[in-house]
């Protein structure tokens, strides 16, 4: 294939679109006339509505309707009870639908929602997490099709017997995505035909979900998303509110409904990463050789609708041991469903993992990098595949020179400079590198152009530019002779933006349509030359188990007086095959280590269980990184091509950086100070009193 635009950095083609701010969003979309929702949720945690009362709001200047389970469409489905709202008086979580008002302005919606009164026959809940309920699920899978469960051989005799051993419990909060352009829809029926204007990354997806919800065809619906402001997740599948707006619009008379959720809002109906508690079993001998892993992860679910995180997927591949066992177990609560977040399951599952293995590595009195390095895998333990291509070792050793590891005094407390204790940490990262199927392409000739086409979602990560380098080489052209168009469930099929798994399955399937194109057209097509082409199964990856890898070493000062931390300086370095853009991966690859980085010090939904709801639910009260937080953060990527997965030889890079960055500053924080802490975030009060 090609090589003159892919590996290059263009900058992002959208850029100027945005810098104007004539980029729209999903609540910018011009429409006539539009109408504005506002939801109404639920103030108690479980129970019913005994009464529901309108009357004041649908007084209200500018009122048009008043949405609720009295009068909202009858759904044709119940087959996914988060979606399924408005068909009953039932209350399932605090801060649950259970209406919406309709007006001229944003403003006369929400004053309206006020004044609604709600009268509520509650009964009693559960929303207390712990790990030692006795009442813990136990489902088949987790998300993402991997068994709940997994052993080989026998752990508890290996443990019995193993020379070193470590043994400790480790814990993850609450955290919610947060993106920065909240959850938005514009809805409008048209005839028989349902136009979302949706903040989501996925159109396909929504048209998937919503289109049988209604009783309607696939074709019936068309989700529209050119722009959208991060996702993390969040916007993966869709939620209530989506359902909320279409219901909404049937009652608008024909004119179009725009209905946003306020970022209060997203804490109760748009998803969050689960807290979890993950006990981590490791056996060794002295020379560091691992005889025995075991990783047990405890989640919550809620009862609306389970999502199993994949918590402890991550010691079914990373290391090399002759016993293993993996196991999820989950507390159905009644409090709002959580979904994907960021890595969903490695992120909070490495933390503990990586922590572990440090702890291991002081244990054995040995260099944490050397221990890693000495159980790397030949094969992937649990399959027997061998890996497409393995980079972990690469990633340690091309780090540990970047960040001059080798002058580490490995003593903890051992580095200080006036009252700050300095240390160093290292962690190492994996992720799954894999394509979805389903996806098509288009190629039509315009003029001197080459349209390109599918159903891909830029999120903000570079695809308009991305993915017009891998059409450009795959058709042999510049990059300014290609015309891409994508975020519209009328063109062909693209996959979800997440997973790590959108560039290397939309690239797939353009390169398939480039090279069908050429075949049938020539190298001299006609105008409106046109072909359509579903990318092709590889069946060489069924043979492989392919992962893309990673390693942070971060450098934290923690103030012997205070307790203050601080990052001054992170190295990390990837595997993810070929890199399409390094100018976009380099900006993936930072903001998912800072989110990492969140993750350690700062990020934590503080949920009260006597409200049965997070009470810091806004940005002044919910804590992430601003730039005084965020020191030098060096990223680069090891010269690697996979040529297994696709045909661009490259991996998906969203997710990788931020598996394990919260365990390096674990590690380092421990070094500098000799606290050993099994939870995050950090908090200036753990370490006070060590201190």
């Amino acid at each position: 294939m090609n090589s003159r635009a892919i590996g290059s950095s263009p900058t992002r083609i959208d850029g100027p679109a945005k810098l104007r701010g004539v980029a729209p969003y999903a609540m910018e979309h011009p429409q006539p006339d539009p109408l504005y929702g506002f939801a109404i949720q639920s103030t108690i945690i479980c129970g019913r509505i005994r009464e529901i009362d309108t009357s004041v709001a649908e007084r209200i200047d500018g009122v048009v309707a008043v949405l609720t389970h009295h009068n909202a469409p009858r759904l044709a489905v119940d087959d996914d009870n988060e979606l399924f709202i408005l068909q009953n008086d039932e209350i399932a979580f605090r801060g649950q639908v259970i209406g919406a008002v309709i007006a001229n302005s944003l403003e006369v919606a929400c004053e309206a929602a006020a004044q609604v009164r709600v009268t509520y026959d509650e009964q009693p809940a559960d929303v207390t997490f712990g790990a030692d309920r006795d009442d813990l699920s136990h489902p088949d899978e987790v998300s993402g099709g991997f068994p709940a469960d997994t052993s080989i051989g026998d752990v508890d005799a290996a443990m019995d017997i193993a020379p070193v051993t470590i043994d400790h419990t480790y814990t993850t909060a609450m955290v919610h995505n947060n993106p920065m352009e909240p959850h938005a829809t514009v809805a409008h029926w048209s005839d028989d035909t349902l136009v979302l204007f949706d903040s989501t990354q996925g159109p396909h997806v929504v048209r998937s979900k919503i289109a049988p919800l209604f009783g309607l065809a696939p074709e019936q619906v068309r989700v529209i998303a050119p722009f959208v402001g991060g996702g993390f997740g969040s916007k993966g599948e869709p939620h209530a509110n989506i359902v909320l707006a279409a219901m909404a619009a049937t009652l608008s008379g024909g004119r179009p409904v725009k209905l946003p959720l306020t970022r209060r809002q997203l804490f109760s109906l748009a998803g969050y990463r689960t807290p979890t508690v993950q006990r981590i079993r490791l056996g060794a001998h002295p020379d560091g050789t691992l005889t025995a892993i075991a990783h047990a992860a405890i989640a919550q679910a809620s009862t609306v609708k389970e999502f199993a995180e994949p918590t402890a997927v991550v010691s079914r591949v990373m290391y090399a041991a002759a016993t293993r066992a993996t196991s999820h177990r989950f507390a159905r609560l009644d409090v709002p469903v959580s979904s994907w977040m960021r890595a969903p399951g490695h992120c909070p599952g490495m933390f503990a993992a990586e922590t572990a293995m440090d702890e291991l590595a002081v244990a054995l009195g040995m260099d944490p990098i050397a221990l890693r390095i000495h159980n790397e895998p030949e094969v992937d333990p649990e399959s027997g595949h061998p890996f497409s291509t393995h980079g972990l070792a690469e990633c340690l050793r091309t780090g540990a020179r970047r960040f001059g590891w080798a002058q580490r005094d490995p003593a903890p407390k051992s580095r200080r400079e006036g009252r700050w204790l300095i240390g160093s940490g290292v962690a190492a990262a994996t992720y799954p590198a894999d394509t979805a199927g389903g996806n098509s392409a288009r190629v039509r000739r315009r003029g001197d152009r080459y349209e390109v086409a599918i159903d891909a979602v830029d999120i903000g990560t570079g695809t308009w530019t991305s993915l017009g380098q891998i059409a450009a080489d795959a058709l042999g052209v510049e990059l300014d002779r290609i015309a891409l168009r994508i975020g519209d469930s009328d063109l062909p099929e693209g996959t979800v933006a997440g997973g790590s798994t959108g560039m290397a399955s939309w690239g797939s399937a353009v390169v398939a349509a480039a090279r069908a194109f050429r075949d049938r057209f020539g190298q001299e097509p006609a105008d409106g030359a046109e072909i359509t082409v579903q990318a092709p199964e590889y069946p060489e990856r069924e043979k492989f188990s392919t992962h893309a890898y990673g390693a942070h070493f971060v450098e934290v000062r923690v103030n012997s007086d205070t307790a203050e931390i601080r990052v001054p300086r992170v190295v990390s370095v990837f595997g993810a095959g070929r890199i399409i853009n390094p100018r976009m991966a380099r900006s993936q690859f930072v903001g998912a280590v800072t989110m990492g980085l969140s993750m350690a010090l700062l990020e934590r939904s503080e949920f009260d269980p006597r409200l049965g709801t997070v009470v810091n639910h806004d940005l002044a009260g919910y804590h992430i990184p601003v730039n005084a937080d965020i020191g030098d953060i060096d990223v680069s990527w090891i010269d690697e091509h996979d040529p297994h997965l696709n045909p661009m030889g490259s991996k998906g890079i969203g997710e990788i950086g931020i598996v394990g960055s919260a365990a390096a500053v674990g590690n380092a924080i421990y070094h500098a100070t000799g606290v050993r802490l099994r939870h995050v975030p950090v908090r200036l009060e753990d370490l006070l009193g060590a201190l």
